[in-house]
């Protein structure tokens, strides 16, 4: 059973006109790195606030269709119990950052849970470990610089271990250096402790190299759907306006004007250097 399913999924904000996300239909499987992509206002936040139950739950509305994750059904059961399961890093550190130490900020979630405070010193510690901030976890969160306060942020939910991490635009206010230290710390959870990753994002030069699930999305529907490979390479990935790789990009110029390479279309740099270094050797 996929970890996250939807079926037909349409949502209306309290007092819009219009849905913001209509008959999405995905399958997210246990351990992907999943990328959510695609232009602003398609409904890519509005879905992920659908995960871990904000949507119905605080957001009212009207929402339609059916959600499971983890196994639960998120209209039946309240957001704290999807926490357990469902960890959500907003696009903007400063909006879920608000006690006056560090290790405050990433013992919250766990105080809630009700975890012992042995449990929850050994989770805090492994969570600033592993996310490289441990050095700060007695400095305040407002002292710190954009980057360092994405790695609190994602320390705080890592520290609850879900099943399932889901970031929105976590880098959008940071540099692309600083983005891609915080993907490679994303990459990691998800390569080495098998979390599967939900990850909104327009940087796909960054990212696409990251991801083994792809899903764009316009006008709050799901347009495309599948492996990123393929799906990057397709002639509607580029006509909706997604910033398609420059790598990608690349390749398919190269391709037009008769240069011929084997395996798959690259989503990065290096993959796009080992491209042409083949080539060459023919």
């Amino acid at each position: 059973m996929p970890l996250i399913e939807t079926k037909n999924l349409t949502y209306t904000y309290p007092g819009a006109t219009k849905p913001s996300i209509i008959d999405v239909s995905i399958k997210i499987e246990k351990g992907e790195f999943a990328l959510i992509t695609g232009p602003s206002g398609c409904g890519k936040t509005t879905l992920c606030r659908c995960f871990n139950g904000l949507i119905p739950h605080f957001y009212q509305g009207e929402l339609k269709g059916e959600i499971t994750v983890a196994g639960l059904k998120i209209q039946e059961h309240p957001t704290y119990e999807l926490a357990a399961h469902v960890g959500l890093v907003f696009q903007n550190p400063e909006n879920q950052l608000f006690a006056l130490s560090v290790e405050k900020d990433v013992a919250f979630g766990l105080e809630n849970l009700g975890v012992p405070r042995e449990e929850i010193r050994k989770k805090v510690d492994w969570a600033l470990k592993l996310t490289g901030i441990y050095e700060l976890r007695e400095r305040t969160p407002t002292e710190l610089s954009g980057g360092q306060q994405q790695r609190v942020a994602i320390a705080s939910v890592l520290a609850m271990q879900p099943e399932v991490i889901v970031l929105d635009e976590p880098t959008s206010f940071l540099d692309p250096l600083g983005a891609k230290k915080i993907f490679e710390v994303i990459y990691d959870l998800n390569r080495k402790l098998g979390i599967t990753i939900v990850l909104v994002e327009h940087r796909l030069d960054l990212t696409a190299k990251y991801a083994n699930h792809i899903i764009i999305m316009d006008n709050g529907k799901v347009i495309l759907d599948g492996e990123p490979h393929e799906i990057l390479n397709s002639d509607e990935a580029r006509l909706v306006g997604v910033g398609i790789p420059k790598a990608t990009r690349l390749y398919q110029i190269l391709q037009n004007d008769g240069i011929k390479f084997g395996g798959k279309v690259p989503l990065s740099s290096e993959e796009m250097a080992e491209k042409v270094k083949e080539a060459l050797k023919r």
